[in-house]
C-alpha cells in the first residue's frame, strides 16, 4: 500500500490514544520542540531588534553602505534571508531527526490497520 493512500480501516480512538502516549511519540514531540522553540525565540528576537532599530535608531538605520543602499534596507532584506535559512535548517533537521520516528509511528499504525 502506498503511504499516500489512506488506509481502508483507520485505527480507532483507543489506538490513537495509545500512539499519543507511546515513547516514540513523546520522543518525536521532544525533538520537535528542541528545534522549534529556540528557533522561534531567536527569530522573534531578531525581528523585534529590527523593528526597534527602525523605530528608534533612525540615524543608524539610515547609514549609507553604498549608493542608495542603507543599513535599514540590508537588515530588512536579511529578514527574508533568515526566514529561508530557518526553513532550510528545519527541513534538514526534520529529515534527520523527526522523519525516521514519524515513519516508524506511521508504519506501526498502518500495520495495525491492515
Amino acid at each position: 500500500m502506498s503511504t499516500t493512500e489512506p488506509s481502508t480501516h483507520p485505527p480507532g480512538p483507543d489506538r490513537w490514544a495509545e500512539v499519543h502516549a507511546s515513547a516514540e511519540f513523546r520522543e518525536l514531540r521532544k525533538r520537535l520542540r528542541l528545534f522549534v522553540f529556540p528557533m522561534t525565540v531567536a527569530f522573534l528576537s531578531w525581528y523585534l531588534l529590527y523593528v526597534l532599530l527602525a523605530d528608534y535608531a533612525h540615524g543608524f538605520m539610515s547609514t549609507k553602505v553604498f549608493g542608495n543602499i542603507n543599513l535599514g534596507l540590508i537588515l530588512g532584506l536579511l529578514q527574508f534571508v533568515t526566514t529561508f535559512l530557518i526553513t532550510w535548517l528545519y527541513v534538514r533537521y526534520a529529515n534527520r531527526k523527526l522523519d525516521p520516528i514519524a515513519d516508524k509511528i506511521r508504519a506501526d499504525i498502518e500495520g495495525d490497520a491492515e
